[in-house]
């Protein structure tokens, strides 16, 4: 029987470190955003930053946890060259949170840790920078409820878009999610360490599943995944929690939390995406599965709801759900990548509304909108592509396209309706798509009869 369980280690979106005042971002220069503590040094002693504590319990609410009173920090001791000090500070015995539930699996705890540094790999030595080391991070471990690489794939996705509307999460950055799975199928369970992205998650459980179905493990491993074959490997077989030995962090206090705190942070949480969704459905009349494309990314969200109130919600939502997403994979962006604004996407749509453009005008202008940002109305009247409809300007054009085109135009009155449609391309053709094709078939058919 196949079971996979997770350990998810997001790294929260804080101006300074977990325990001491080092930024979490600013200079990349190795190194530089350290101080004694970051470094391990002998007694230099940690301050707890109070927003970490915040961001964890937002992210326990929106996972359904049970909030503990108290809780502390322990010392997991093992010695690795990217924990200077030896020990990782982290919560063992008392979490923040536990007995959560999220998109049907159980949440077994969520608990606040401090990231270690970052090793950096060169032909024949090893580099160490510390910049990294002290970055506030909140594990998720889940129970082993998962049964396939897809169910694993689809709750991150969904968990990541929770944690992007909590405004607790650091997507861009190197670090903002690593996922340690665990995974036995009839066998003993193995530990595939630190893999990083959602699609590389899915591709080592792929690989995982294969070989145990192959081969169970007879005993517990702790395996790496290669990105590049796809393909995990052994890199020692699996310590149990005793071998890190821990014991009560001695310089740091318990961490209390009242029912005025817990309740202060949950009438703060956002509207988060399923209320989100539900709000779109009923506000903007918008189908189920519309409503959830248009709010499984936060930024698309916001920039939906911005046009929306200025532009036919109709109009809106088609060019939210079709034209914009085909940009997007197109280009292998996304919203926040391609950096188009509402004032952009309003103007563009607003010509549309005002019938000054037609769609395939607007259309060729967003392509051209994802390769540089731009005033489409602006762009619109430079390049003359406004909509001609003006009978008698249509009215040459059709006539020029029916003199021109003669066995079209023969088939058509043989019977064969759909030459028209060749007929009506040529028209749009010499006005460059600028012409009214309502009023371009309607002189057409008037034409031709």
């Amino acid at each position: 029987m196949l079971k996979i369980g997770l350990e998810i280690h997001v790294q929260l979106n804080t101006k300074s470190k977990i325990f001491c005042s080092c930024p979490t971002t600013g200079s990349e220069e190795p190194n530089s955003r350290t101080c004694e503590f970051c470094l391990g040094l002998p007694g230099s002693k940690p301050v707890f930053n109070q927003e970490v504590l915040n961001q964890a319990v937002k992210i326990a609410l929106a996972l359904n946890c049970k909030i503990n009173k108290q809780s502390f920090f322990s010392r997991k001791t093992y010695f690795y060259p990217d924990l200077p000090s030896s020990y990782q500070l982290t919560q063992y015995e008392t979490p923040i949170a536990t007995e959560g539930k999220f998109d049907n699996i159980k949440i077994k705890r969520t608990h606040m840790e401090e990231d270690p540094g970052k090793l950096i790999h060169e032909s024949n030595h090893v580099l160490i920078d510390y910049n990294r080391s002290g970055i506030p991070l909140v594990e998720i471990v889940t129970e082993p409820e998962f049964t396939s690489s897809e169910q694993v794939r689809l709750f991150l996705q969904k968990l990541t878009t929770t944690l992007e509307y909590l405004k607790v999460y650091k997507r861009k950055s190197e670090s903002a999610l690593k996922v340690d799975i665990n995974i036995s199928y009839g066998g003993a369970r193995v530990e595939i360490k630190n893999v990083g992205s959602v699609r590389d998650i899915y591709r080592a459980l792929n690989y995982e599943i294969k070989r145990q179905k192959q081969s169970p493990a007879k005993e517990q491993e702790t395996r790496g995944y290669n990105i590049d074959s796809r393909e995990t490997f052994l890199q020692r077989t699996k310590e149990s929690e005793e071998d890190y030995g821990y014991i009560t962090a001695p310089n740091l206090t318990k961490i209390e939390i009242s029912d005025k705190q817990i309740k202060e942070i949950e009438k703060s949480l956002p509207e988060l995406e399923e209320e989100k969704t539900k709000r779109f459905i009923k506000q903007y009349k918008i189908k189920e599965p519309d409503a959830k494309v248009l709010t499984q990314d936060l930024i698309q969200a916001d920039l939906f709801e911005q046009v929306a109130k200025k532009i036919n919600h109709k109009l809106t939502t088609r060019w939210f759900i079709r034209e914009i997403p085909r940009i997007l994979n197109y280009n292998k962006l996304t919203i926040a990548e391609w950096g188009i604004t509402e004032k952009e996407l309003t103007e563009l749509l607003e010509l549309i509304q005002k019938n000054r453009i037609t769609e395939t005008t607007a259309q060729k202008i967003l392509e051209k909108l994802s390769q540089k940002v731009f005033s489409p109305k602006e762009y619109v009247k430079k390049q003359n592509l406004e909509l001609v409809s003006n009978s008698s300007d249509i009215e040459k054009l059709c006539d020029e396209a029916i003199k021109e085109n003669q066995r079209a135009v023969q088939d058509y009155k043989d019977g064969n309706k759909i030459s028209l449609n060749f007929i009506f391309g040529q028209v749009m053709k010499k006005s460059k798509g600028t012409a009214d094709p309502y009023q371009v078939k309607k002189i057409l058919e008037k034409k031709l009869r």
